[in-house]
C-alpha cells in the first residue's frame, strides 16, 4: 500500500501533511472538486508515484515563477540566491548564469571528493548513463539512488505550492528542471552523506539502505517542512511582487489549525 501524502496551499502558507490509508474514487473526487492536491508517494517521501490535479488549484504561483523565469535580471538574482544557499556565501559579482554554473561545477566535485574521502570512498567523477543503470561504478549508482529519493519530496513540495517542475532557473528544457533546481541546495547536507555511507559498508542491498537512509534522514531534518519556505525565499530574490490569490480562488480544504496560545505557547 502506498503512503498518501495530502498537501493543500492555502493564500497564505502552504501545509504538508502525511496519511497512509486507502482512499476511494468518491474521496478522490471530491479532493479534485475542493482543490486539495494528492500526492502519492514512497515512504518518508522518497519516491513521488502519481499526483492528482498538478500545480496545485491556482495559476498565481506558476504565473509568478514563469515571470521571474522570463526576465533575465529575476533570473539571475534567482540563480544568485540558489548558489548562496547552496555554498553559505554569496557568488562573485558581474557572473553570467552560465559562469556561475562553471564555478558551481568545480565547486561541487570537490565537495564531492571531500565526502567521498571522510567515508573512505574510492571516488573518480560523477560519471553515469541515466539510461543504463550497470554503467556507473558502485558510488556513482548508489548516489543515483539517493538522489533520486530526494528528487521525489522536492517534486512533491513544488507541486503543493503550486509552482511548476519543469520551469527551471539553472536547469531548463527539462520536465523536472525546478525540481533540480531546489535538490541541488540540500543535496550535500542530506543524500549525498547518505549515499557515501552505504558505498562504504557495501550491504547486500544497497538500493534499499539509500532509500532507508535517506527516509530517515528526511524526517530527521524534517526536510519537507524546509522545502517551501526556501523555495519562496528564492524566488523572492528576484524582485518581483508576489501575487495576491484572487478573489474567486478555491479555499485550502483542510485549513491550517488555529493556535489557542501565543507565539510562546504550544498549540
Amino acid at each position: 500500500m502506498f503512503s498518501t501524502v495530502l498537501l493543500c496551499s492555502s493564500t497564505s502558507k502552504v501545509s504538508a501533511r502525511i496519511f497512509r490509508f486507502r482512499v476511494s474514487h468518491a474521496a478522490v473526487a471530491l479532493a479534485s472538486r475542493v482543490g486539495c492536491l494528492l500526492i502519492w508517494v514512497g515512504e518518508g517521501g522518497v519516491r513521488l508515484y502519481a499526483s492528482g490535479q498538478p500545480g496545485g488549484a491556482r495559476a498565481d504561483r506558476l504565473l509568478y515563477q514563469a515571470q521571474l523565469a522570463l526576465d533575465d535580471d529575476a533570473r539571475l538574482n534567482v540563480v544568485r540566491k540558489m548558489y548562496a544557499l547552496r555554498f553559505g556565501e554569496a557568488p562573485p559579482e558581474r557572473r553570467s548564469i552560465d559562469q556561475l554554473r562553471g564555478i558551481e561545477g568545480v565547486r561541487v566535485r570537490k565537495m564531492y571528493e571531500l565526502i567521498a574521502r571522510q567515508y573512505g570512498v574510492e571516488w573518480k567523477s560523477r560519471n553515469y548513463d541515466h539510461t543504463v543503470w550497470e554503467s556507473g561504478d558502485t558510488p556513482n549508482r548508489w548516489l543515483s539512488a539517493a538522489t533520486a529519493c530526494l528528487y521525489g519530496v522536492c517534486e512533491a513540495a513544488i507541486l503543493a505550492a503550486g509552482y511548476a517542475p519543469a520551469i527551471g532557473f539553472i536547469h531548463t528544457g527539462k520536465p523536472r528542471s525546478f525540481v533540480y533546481d531546489i535538490a541541488d541546495i540540500f543535496k550535500f547536507e542530506s543524500v549525498v552523506p547518505v549515499a557515501f555511507h552505504v558505498a562504504s559498508k557495501n550491504p547486500r542491498d544497497p538500493e534499499r539502505e539509500s532509500r532507508l537512509g535517506c527516509r530517515d534522514t528526511f524526517r530527521k531534518t524534517r526536510l519537507l517542512d524546509r522545502i517551501i519556505p526556501t523555495i519562496e525565499e528564492v524566488l523572492a530574490a528576484g524582485g518581483k511582487e508576489v501575487p495576491m490569490a484572487p478573489e474567486e480562488a478555491i479555499e485550502p480544504a483542510i485549513p491550517n489549525e488555529e493556535s489557542i496560545g501565543d507565539a510562546g505557547h504550544r498549540a
